[in-house]
Parts: structure tokens; sequence; C-alpha cells
């Protein structure tokens, strides 16, 4: 009688891949088993450490379906923004660490090339993808030892100007190349434009129902399929009374849409793209974000950015009651100077919640423009705004704002035009990392005429930028303001307008001079606590702006104290320079009082939480009260600060 072996614990697949090579040897049935683990495997980690969870449960089928089909790392895979490249991280080799996500020395919470040589392009900026895969289809052809390109990028992120400059290019060049659109019909926020609809109406369309194959693919097909593929020829030669999809207009045979959860579609339709195209091909996919984990499906914004949660229930973990958020205060104090004048309008580019714009959206909806992901556009759309009179706030992240410098520079700075830029996540961000932080903005911004630049001590001081920028119609101007809770400071109704280019004394002392510019002010205080603990008297200012700059108050720093050290949360050439070449302009720097300046180091710092990357960039109040204490020429070793 055979043994029963019913009993015995069944080997998750899982356990028994090591990375893509072990999934070539299973079966279809046992791709979508191993798709199902997968799923499970990243619940568990980012309920432990936090992280994008919607878009990375939206792409889990696709990621097995990608690495069982092609030769990766050979064939380079590259993911749009990176986001969503948790299950593929859990494939390829780093399952061991996938829950040191986002964690300080762990996995990094995107695609990066020195994690992995399935990393082949780093991302956490979106729609760069299609040009990455471009190149290294180029490289393949003249020779380079690389395999097939294929771009996995969302209808979010394809919306952008930059994935259609690059498809216009693919199409040209005629190369092979693979583009997925993973279109999950939402983005960070609901996807705006032409676009959205486009794809919405070709899914809701009756040849949105079948099993979509470009003409050819047949013949690869299981029998069942082939009388599907057939009919499909119609939508590859376009939709009735067009001359073809708008991907073969750009020069792509298009295959889709077909579901993105269905390994029963997937899988043959790549593994026919894979054996039977020579040149561009464009699979479109249709996925739901959050997939398999009802919470993450409910969800608003389905999880996108999610901090630790009960895997069972979904329930976020809680934490203690704290002070607002910048972003919140911002959005607040926007929508008030917004009820006293209707000239007022926002702009965001796609990041309604994450800069504090939806609060204002919710009581003057129709003066609240999203324009998707199009940093460039609406930078443009904003000056457009501004040169017709009305009073335009564009809310865009540090990081992101970099995308639209040369519209600030010729569309805004050039025409003088009053533009009120609000820089979120300014300095550094934590678990996002370099990718995301705002280290460049207060040296490309000071650097422009026009331009006049401030950055929010606290979040009282906020309250009185939204207020000012409100009221400066002189030209462009830009306020900064950093990631995370404010100081917890009881805040009035409204701000005040703030004279331009004036900064303030905090504290009064005689020693040593902090001058703050931005939100290091309450590390500049704690250095001066730790000075005056040993009997240094401490001068603390907050600049305000750093441009124009106090030039009255600066002297007076320069002319009262020993040393004067500038402190902001900003790379090498930002406020501090503009300090010094000031001094230096007018021979102000004579010895007699020694400056120095305290930036962001010349390097890109690791994602952990925002302390330990301000510790290792040497900005802690240590570090400042050593760095003062070093230039007064006082033993820093007399109350045990390093220098």
């Amino acid at each position: 009688m055979p043994n029963d072996f019913s009993d015995r614990p069944v080997t998750p697949i899982l356990d028994t891949i090591a990375g893509p090579a072990d999934m070539k040897r299973l079966s279809d049935a046992a791709l979508t088993t191993l798709a199902h683990e997968v799923r499970s495997e990243v619940i568990s980690a980012v309920s432990t450490t936090g992280g994008h969870l919607g878009s990375s449960l939206g792409v889990v089928e696709l990621a097995v379906a990608i690495h069982a089909v092609f030769d990766t790392p050979r064939d380079k895979l590259v993911w749009d923004v990176g986001h969503q490249c948790y299950p593929h991280k859990v494939l390829t080799g780093r399952r061991d660490r996938i829950r040191t996500l986002r964690q300080e020395g762990g996995l990094s919470g995107f695609t990066k090339r020195s994690e992995s040589v399935y990393d082949p392009f780093g991302a956490a900026h979106s729609s760069t993808s299609i040009s990455a895969a471009l190149g290294f289809a180029v490289g393949r052809d003249m020779g380079m030892d690389t395999g097939d390109a294929i771009a996995v990028i969302g209808d979010g992120s394809i919306s952008a100007g930059m994935a259609y400059e690059a498809m216009n290019n693919a199409g040209h060049e005629g190369r092979r190349l693979f583009v997925i659109l993973n279109d999950n019909e939402m983005s960070i926020a609901p996807p705006v434009g032409a676009m959205s609809k486009y794809l919405s109406g070709l899914y809701a369309s009756p040849l949105g129902d079948m099993h979509k194959m470009a003409e050819g693919f047949e013949a690869a097909l299981p029998g069942p399929l082939r009388d599907h593929a057939r009919r499909a020829r119609q939508l590859v030669m376009g939709l009735p009374g067009s001359q073809g999809t708008l991907f073969e207009q750009l020069g792509f045979s298009y295959v889709g849409p077909i579901d993105g959860h269905d390994m029963s579609q997937l899988l043959p339709v790549l593994r026919s793209a894979r054996t039977r195209s020579s040149g561009p091909v464009l699979i479109h996919v249709c996925t739901t974000k959050g997939k398999g984990y009802a919470p993450a499906e409910t969800s608003a914004d389905k999880y996108h950015g999610v901090g630790k949660f009960n895997v069972g229930t979904g329930e976020l973990a809680k934490s203690l009651p704290n002070a607002p958020s910048y972003t919140k205060v911002f959005g607040t104090a926007l929508t008030t100077e917004a009820a006293h004048d209707p000239s007022i309008v926002a702009i965001t580019a796609a990041m309604p919640s994450g800069t504090g714009v939806d609060i204002m959206g919710k009581r003057f909806a129709s003066r609240v423009f999203d324009v998707g992901i199009a940093e460039q556009h609406g930078v443009t759309f904003a000056a457009g705004m501004a040169a017709s009179g009305l009073k335009p706030f564009c809310a865009i992240y540090s990081t992101f704002l970099q995308r639209g410098y040369d519209q600030i520079v010729h569309d805004v700075a050039l025409q003088n035009l009053p533009v009120r830029f609000a820089i979120d996540r300014a300095g550094l961000v934590g678990a996002d990392g370099p990718t995301h932080a705002g280290a460049f903005d207060i040296g490309f911004m000071a650097a422009l005429p026009n331009m006049v630049v401030m950055a929010a001590g606290d979040e009282l001081e906020l309250m009185h930028m939204v207020r000012t920028a409100a009221a400066y119609d002189e030209g462009p101007i830009a306020l900064r303001y950093p990631r995370g809770e404010g100081e917890g400071l009881e805040l009035p109704e409204r701000g005040e307008i703030l004279e331009i280019g004036k900064g303030r004394i905090v504290q009064e002392g005689s020693d040593v001079a902090l001058l703050s510019f931005g939100a290091h002010l309450g590390e500049c205080r704690k250095a001066a606590a730790v000075m005056q603990a040993q009997g240094i008297s401490v001068t603390i200012a907050d600049a305000r702006f750093a441009k124009p700059l106090d030039r009255a108050l600066i002297r007076q720093l320069l002319r009262h104290h020993k040393a004067l050290v500038t402190i902001e949360q900003g790379s090498r050439g930002g406020f501090g320079a503009m300090v010094l070449h000031d001094l230096v302009n007018d021979g102000l720097l004579d010895g007699r009082c020694q400056v120095r300046t305290m930036t962001l180091p010349d390097r890109f710092i690791d994602h952990a939480a925002p302390d330990a990357m301000y510790a290792d960039a040497g900005m802690t109040a240590v570090d400042i009260a050593a760095t003062a204490m070093q230039a007064a020429g006082i033993r820093a070793d007399r109350m045990g600060v390093t220098v």
C-alpha cells in the first residue's frame, strides 16, 4: 500500500526560489501559487516596516510573470518610480532582508543599482523608465553585454511629457523594446487629463473585455485563446474611425488591454511578445492597486504610503498625539488666505494631500488644480495664471520641483511673474532617502534674479510666510518647509505679513551667534542650551530670508560676536555661501569674527530616520555647538563636545 503523504506540510514554493532562474522550472499553475505567496510576504513585511504597499500589491502577478518569462538580470527590467518594486525584491534574492525596507542600513524603498544586479536602473521619480530602457536597447544593439529591455510604467507616470518624448524617440528608432503600461486607473491621487480618460474609455469599451493580442501572436497561444487573438486584430488596426491606437501612432505595436492579475493572460502575452517582436511593443495591463488585501483595496489612497499596521485588521499602528505637520499648517493657512482673497489659486502635481492643498480643495474646489505628474507644465501653468492677474500658489515637493527648473527660470523668473512656490519636504525626509531629499532648492532658487526665497523656522513662521507670499505681487517668491511635525506652538487664526528681507533675533548673547535659515532653528536652540550650560553666551537669529539677505542683521552679528555660524537644511552653495559672498565683497572677513557655514555634506545620505540622517550629516545640536566653539577658540572638550 503506498505511503500517504497528505498530512505532510507542503513547502511553500517561495521557499524554493533563490532567484528568477528557479522560476523557469515552474508550471503556470505553480507560478500562480507563487504570486499568492509573494503577496502574503509583501503584506507581512510592510506591516512591520511601513512603505508603499498598494502599488506593490498591484504588480505581484506582473513581477512573477516578467521574471518567469524574461532572462533577468541580463534582460534589463526597469520599474518606473520604483515604489512598486517590493515583489521584485522578494523574487530577486532579497527576501531575507525584506523586513529591513526603508530602515537604516536596510533595503531601499525604491530600485537601487548598488543594491542588486536585478536593479539595472535606480528610480524614485516618475516617467523615466522608457528613456532608460531605450538606452539599454541601444547598448544591446551596439554590442554591449545586455539583453532585452523592459519598462514597467503606470498610467499616472505615462501622462508626463518625458514618457511621450521617450516613446516618440523609441518609435522612431524602431528598436526591439518592451513597455508594459500598468493601468490601475490610479496613481497617488486619481490621475487626471486626457490620458486617464483614454485608458478608462478603452477598457470600458466592448473591445476591452477581450483577451487582446497583437496580430500574429495567436499561433503561439493555447487553442481557446486563438479566437480572441484573431478578434484582437481589429484593436491593433485601430478603433472604429481611427487610424490606430495612440501608441501605434507613436510607432509601437499595441497589445491589450489584458488582466494583469490573470496569469493565463499575462504569461502567454509576454511569451508571445518576447518570441515574435522585433520592434517596440506596448503591452497594456490593467491591475488593481492594493490587489488581494481588502483594507488596501478599499482605502481612499489604496495604502500608497502606509505606516506599520495590523495584518488581520488593516488597522494602522497608533501614535501619541503630536503637533500638526508643516504640510497641514500650510494647507490650513493657504485656505485662510484664499477665504480672504478670491484671486488665490493652488496648483499641485498629483500630490494634493501630500502638499496640503486638498484642505483648500475641500472648501474651494474650483480654485485648486491638480495637473498630474507634470511639474514642468504645472510651473508654466502657474505662470500663465499669474500673468492673467490671479495669485497662484504652486505647491510641489522640493525634490520634484527640480523637474520644473527650466520653467522656473524661463517662464517665471525671467518674466518676473508673481508665482508663489510652496516647497514642501525641504531638507532630509527619512525613509524615502536621497531620491526625495529637498537638498538643493535654496541654491537653485536663490540663484535666480527677481526671486525672493524664504524658509520657515517653525510652523508659526510658516503661517507668516504664507500670508506674506499672498500679499507679495512684485515678482516670484518661494517658501520652504520640512516634512513632519512642527514645534507644537500655539497658532493664531491668521499669520502676519513679514517685511521682505528682514530677519529676527530670537535670543541675544555676546560670545557666539547662530544664524539659522529654516527649520533647523529648533536644533540651534538645543545647541545654544548646551553652550549656555558651560557659561557661553549665545545669540540665535532666524534669517527668514536667503534672498534678499538681511545685510544689517548679518553685520550686527559679525560686529558683536567672536564667531558666527550659519545653519541650513540644504546643500553647499546655498544660504551660507550667499552670506560669505556678501561679506567677502564688502571686505568684512577680517578675522575679528570667525565665520563658519553648516550645510548638508557634498554627498547623498542614505535613508534612515530624519534625526539619524542629520547626525550622519554632522548637523546635530552637539555638532553645531562644537563648530561654534571651535570657531570662537573655546575648547570643546571642556563640555564633552567632540569637534
